[in-house]
């Protein structure tokens, strides 16, 4: 941050106060206590690093070295110990690095005392994962989301920005009042900033509350997509729905949600919905920030937890979603399901896979779903298992359209879910539809008293 930004209050306040370059030589720390709470699913150092790497790749770094330092407790100044900071003193001098990657969450203080010793810029997860999102957002509202959390982050870190802090001084003449400090008239342009932001967001979700509103009065299904980063969403959102979504084998390669019809086996139409991905130690400010977005969570009928299962730390993954939803208040209820998508059985050998199957098969009703999207292994299941979802909520009606009523016959395939059908000697068709209960008087309103059953939720099995 420089001084010439708060200069102008007129002026808009940079959000990406980072700048991290391009090819930037940086190395990767990986602290790691060494004693962690025995409910904690603990992940193993090699792969905490990996992941810290792999966020430093996604901004496209070079990295030229990477550690992990185990700690016996943190240390209130720096963090690590005077040993390790003097230890990756050295290699910052002798690879010529310009940025440091803590993988964890420092104070300002911290920070500033690491780059006073190293001599290099020093980030913190928070800080890298705040980068990587401000570069990822393409739409009006990830830009508001990204900048509000970042300047949220950027407020308690003014003190690295000024070492003289001059009192600017107020009123007219020799008895003017000593003013505010250049800190203070800077913490005071953010905060307006950031009021101005939330009044922005607010606005995005006043609208985005109109959208489902509108989708209500034609209510097709919501299935949303939740998981760990680079978990396979949007591969899978694109085998569902024959999109072209970014899809890379890169953390946070998709930020901004996308929304694509579904078409289910027997015809019935839903909206998928591909959200941002979680990550363990997600910083707060970036789940409030993003509460908007993932209110499409909080309204979905259906939501799909896709799982790296080849991943080595696939249940720590599995833990920190599960984590993540029930702070948004996400749980599965008689609304709604949570089905387990176990992605990238493809990455698996033939033993490993079998034994995966076998598990899956101990769960009863509740199994997860075993796909690949990219080989489109057990895509059908799923689809299965995501139209069931959706029936446990409807009402299936068997109605007699007579042959004078080809309207009435084109209106329920437009507002329902046409199950079956059979038409008999005298031209009468029998259809059998599935509908929202909702919607279930607007059907018998419309065909009177030619309904003339209700079909138990066990036969729809037999339908299918």
């Amino acid at each position: 941050m420089t001084a010439e930004l708060f200069k102008d209050p007129a002026q808009r306040i940079d959000a990406h106060e980072l700048e991290v370059a391009s090819g930037t030589r940086s190395y990767v720390v990986a602290p790691v206590l060494s004693r962690r709470a025995e409910s904690d699913l603990v992940r193993s150092p090699a792969a905490k690093l990996e992941e810290a790497v792999g966020l430093a790749a996604a901004i496209d770094l070079n990295v030229v070295g990477s550690a992990v330092v185990t700690l016996a407790e943190i240390r209130p100044s720096t963090y690590i110990g005077k040993g390790k900071v003097d230890e990756i003193k050295a290699i910052v001098e002798d690879e010529q690095v310009t940025l440091v990657l803590m993988d964890c969450a420092l104070s300002p203080v911290q920070q500033r005392n690491l780059e006073r010793a190293w001599g290099a810029k020093v980030i913190d997860r928070t800080g890298l994962i705040l980068e990587i999102f401000g570069r990822r957002a393409r739409t009006r509202e990830g830009t508001l989301q990204v900048e509000l959390a970042h300047l949220n982050y950027q407020k308690g870190r003014l003190v690295r920005s000024w070492t003289h802090l001059e009192r600017q001084r107020g009123g007219g003449g020799f008895l003017g009042g000593p003013g505010e400090t250049q800190i203070e008239s800077d913490r005071r342009l953010l905060q307006d900033r950031i009021v101005k932001l939330e009044r922005e967001l607010e606005q995005v979700k006043r609208t985005r509350a109109l959208h489902r509103v509108s989708r209500r009065k034609v209510p097709y299904p919501i299935v949303a997509l939740v998981g760990y980063t680079n978990a396979g969403k949007s591969t899978l959102f694109n085998r569902l729905t024959r999109a072209e979504v970014l899809a890379e084998d890169m953390l946070f390669a998709t930020l901004d949600p996308t929304l694509r019809a579904l078409k289910l086996p027997h015809g019935t139409k839903a909206i998928l919905s591909d959200t941002v991905g979680f990550i363990s130690e997600l910083p707060t400010m970036l789940v409030a920030a993003f509460r908007a977005t993932l209110e499409e969570v909080l309204e979905a009928d259906v939501i799909l937890h896709v799982r790296d299962i080849s991943h080595d730390d696939t249940e720590a993954q599995a833990s920190d979603v599960r984590s993540i939803l029930e702070s948004l208040g996400v749980e599965a209820s008689a609304e709604r399901a949570i089905i387990e998508v176990w992605n990238k059985v493809d990455l698996l050998d033939p033993p490993a896979r079998e034994a995966l199957l076998n598990a899956t098969r101990r769960n009863g009703d509740n199994r997860p779903v075993v796909v690949s999207a990219v080989s489109g292994e057990g895509i059908d299941t799923l689809l299965k298992r995501v139209e069931a979802a959706v029936a446990a909520g409807r009402l299936t009606l068997t109605i007699d359209v007579p042959p004078s009523d080809g309207a009435g016959l084109a209106w329920l395939y437009s507002n329902a879910d046409v199950m079956a059908r059979e038409t008999d000697e005298e031209g009468v068709t029998r259809v059998t539809v599935r509908v929202a209960p909702e919607r279930a008087d607007q059907v018998r309103r419309r065909f009177g008293l030619t309904v003339v059953d209700m079909v138990e939720p066990d036969d729809i099995r037999r339908l299918g």
